[in-house]
């Protein structure tokens, strides 16, 4: 706050308020001061809000407006002249709100205070991670006997998720991606109505999420037949490609330098074209959150961050293939949170 030149962080990013506070409701607004923490919350989460926040934050149930609540809060101190704002969540109509209820006080924006203590994990959130990995590993090892040839990639996606909310999952961190023959070449499918075929890739993009946090991993199975050639040689190429970033990853190099790992191996072989999104992404509160493993992102990767690595080709009309595993970036390395299993499955 003070490289900002602020007195405190208006905080409207609801994974934020509940990293700070341990608040899990989808109503509130929260002040960073450097007096003190407030969050407001409304009368849904009273109870709530008191069992998962304790003292950490001074807690304020509006009684009809969480913004008005909250400035006549912060009248109560002194010395308040600018305060930051989320400029990357607020919306324009509620800053003008702010403005107008609260004209004595200089409104700043900011981009990613919270987010980047929240890019180095801590113990528990690594472990909560891990268990939401395997978790979702668990689950997918229980629903694979069952996939056969005919069956729809919704009634594959029903009982996966049905195995992962038996298993403990809170919910699921995205929508579940089950995808088969060329439409496994669409790297962020819809699960349709579709019918599996003999012989067809099979992919499946699908999460947990244990104390809040997200795992995500991704699996390209064959279904009904053994692998052909060329279903084996795109394969291999991808689980090379993803085992190599994952022996070589390290905290401290950049987003582009991990990347690459995986890049310049597909694209030695000709297929660079079709490998079109980043290596990854960080995980945690959100799927998808700091930092990137991107050609774009040329900041160090920080020590104790949660990341993945899922490198995929993508061939339009004949499908696709992704690998995803969830990393942990510890000083001793790499270390794999999900199982790891990158061998190819025949279902058959």
């Amino acid at each position: 706050m003070e490289e900002c030149a602020i007195d405190g962080l208006i905080i409207t990013h609801l994974p934020n308020i509940r990293y700070l506070t341990g608040f899990s409701g989808t109503s509130g607004v929260m002040a960073l001061l450097r007096q003190e923490s407030v969050l407001c919350s409304d009368f849904r989460y009273r109870t709530q809000a008191h069992e998962e926040v304790g003292d950490v934050a001074r807690i304020e149930i509006a009684p009809n407006d969480l913004w008005e609540r909250l400035f006549t809060v912060l009248g109560e101190y002194a010395g308040i002249g600018a305060m930051g704002f989320e400029s990357h969540v607020l919306t324009n109509e509620q800053r003008l709100r702010m403005e107008r209820q609260a004209p004595q006080i200089r409104l700043a924006p900011v981009v990613g205070l919270v987010e980047r203590h929240r890019e180095q994990k801590d113990p528990d959130e690594i472990a909560a991670v891990r268990a939401a990995a395997v978790l979702a590993g668990d689950a997918l090892e229980a629903v694979l006997p069952t996939v056969s040839v005919g069956q729809r990639e919704s009634d594959v996606a029903a009982r996966l998720e049905l195995e992962l909310r038996a298993r403990g999952s809170e919910w699921h961190p995205f929508p579940t991606i089950v995808a088969s023959g060329p439409r496994t070449a669409l790297p962020h499918a819809r699960t349709s109505q579709r019918p599996i075929s003999k012989g067809e890739w099979l992919l499946l993009d699908f999460g947990a999420q244990v104390g809040g946090y997200c795992a995500d991993v991704t699996r390209t199975v064959v279904v009904g037949a053994t692998a052909d050639e060329q279903q084996r040689t795109i394969y291999d190429l991808v689980r090379e490609a993803q085992l190599g970033a994952r022996e070589h990853i390290r905290s401290g190099m950049t987003g582009r330098e991990a990347d690459a790992l995986a890049r310049e191996i597909i694209h030695a072989r000709g297929f660079g074209d079709a490998f079109g999104h980043s290596l990854g992404h960080g995980l945690g509160l959100e799927v998808h959150e700091g930092p990137r493993l991107s050609r774009v992102n040329d900041k160090p990767l920080p020590l104790n961050a949660v990341v993945t690595i899922e490198p995929g080709i993508y061939l339009e009309g004949w499908g696709g293939v992704r690998i995803e595993d969830d990393v942990h970036l510890s000083t001793d390395g790499a270390v794999v949170l999900s199982d790891g299993r990158a061998e190819l499955k025949e279902l058959t």
